[in-house]
């Protein structure tokens, strides 16, 4: 194993609060973001979880002065800004991008792509704002982009291709992606229900997360580390593709289960060590069947488990990341968050899902994600 490397600042944009400590209220609350939204004209009404369009102009306008960006360009900056103000750019610090569709919606009856399309553009228009001297890498692979972005921060900073890394990850809500996943028939007519026997599918969600990472702890200003009040240390990280399907997960679970194997074997971390899992749970009948399947080849069945899609929806490039932050903030409070809307199994295998707000000593968490295309991925984080 090579340096430890740690996560050490974070932030959130969201339908649930501008910053961390608010969405950490409201979820201890069971508030839920997930509301019926007209997001087009050309679309029926849906449950999504959308960022209020007045609150985001107006938290945008009191951070910055430049109006030149798009509304997904603007939920990123906001993310990005505290962390930016509390750590140093170096030229040795990455900026590394996690989004499945970026500025999608700017492709809206236009005959020419525009250039923010392009997710290089996108992220180095981010780059250049903050004056970042590296060049911008973005993870773009399905749902797991957010859990890509963490591995792929602590793998290059532990080959020392860098010290440091910003990491920042988002999606919005937009007809495209509204569209399509309604022509797979998957969203859900309700508030979604993860592992519940009575869920009838997805709810989508808009979010952005942003993350601090380094393994020089010990070299930052004395001003960041009392801006610190915690360190996660990231043990063990995987992504593995199954290629079952262009959409449907493997139905034995293999590529999570590998994913997870590794993380946990590389981080020198047993099942029974694990101390709660924040798991990927869309709601959808394969989905949710799948994880429940691998968790039990891992034999993590008993251990605490939650998803976070009743609250915030299935924010694509955004979920891994933001959840990611969530899982951090239940350790850090010692208290579990019940996964929202759960009432009754609906998966065959046996899984603990937890059903109201709790205490409990969280130091070892595993994140997973899974995706369209068989993508599959796996983190694990210890308290330090």
């Amino acid at each position: 194993m090579g340096k430890e490397i740690y996560i050490t600042d974070y932030n959130c944009i969201t339908p649930l609060g501008f910053d961390v400590e608010s969405n950490w209220k409201a979820l201890l609350e069971g508030k839920s973001g997930v509301a019926l939204h007209q997001v087009s004209d050309n679309l029926e009404a849906f449950f999504v979880s959308k960022i209020d369009e007045e609150k985001l102009e107006e938290e945008f306008n009191n951070n910055f002065d430049n109006q030149d960006f798009t509304r997904l360009e603007k939920m990123f900056l906001l993310s990005l800004k505290p962390l930016i103000e509390r750590h140093q750019i170096s030229d040795e610090t990455a900026f590394i991008l996690s989004t499945t569709k970026g500025n999608i919606s700017l492709l809206k009856n236009k005959k020419d792509l525009p250039e923010s399309v392009y997710l290089s553009n996108l992220a180095q228009k981010l780059a250049d704002f903050f004056e970042f001297k590296t060049k911008p890498i973005v993870v773009s692979n399905a749902c797991v982009s957010g859990v890509m972005a963490i591995s792929v921060a602590k793998n290059m900073i532990q080959a020392g291709k860098y010290k440091d890394a910003f990491v920042v990850a988002g999606d919005e809500i937009s007809e495209f992606v509204i569209s399509g996943f309604n022509s797979f028939q998957a969203i859900g007519s309700e508030p979604c229900k993860p592992y519940d026997k009575n869920r009838n599918g997805i709810n989508l969600g808009e979010a952005t997360a942003a993350m601090y990472i380094t393994s020089h702890c010990e070299e930052q200003s004395d001003e960041a580390i009392s801006n610190e009040k915690f360190r996660f240390i990231i043990l063990g990280d995987s992504a593995i593709n199954d290629a079952n399907h262009i959409s449907g997960p493997s139905r034995t679970g293999d590529g999570l289960f590998a994913s997870i194997q590794n993380a946990m074997k590389e981080a020198k971390v047993s099942a029974e060590q694990i101390d709660f899992i924040s798991a990927h749970g869309t709601a959808t009948i394969y989905n949710d069947e799948m994880e429940s399947i691998a968790f039990n080849r891992m034999e993590l069945q008993n251990v605490p488990l939650n998803s976070m899609k009743g609250y915030y929806g299935h924010c694509l490039g955004a979920s891994g990341l933001l959840e990611s932050i969530i899982s951090m903030e239940s350790a850090l409070y010692n208290t579990l968050i019940p996964s929202k809307n759960f009432e009754e199994m609906g998966v065959s295998q046996d899984l603990n899902i937890i059903k109201e707000n709790q205490p409990a000593e969280i130091k070892y968490i595993l994140k997973t994600a899974s995706g369209f295309g068989g993508c599959n991925a796996a983190i694990v984080l210890e308290k330090a």
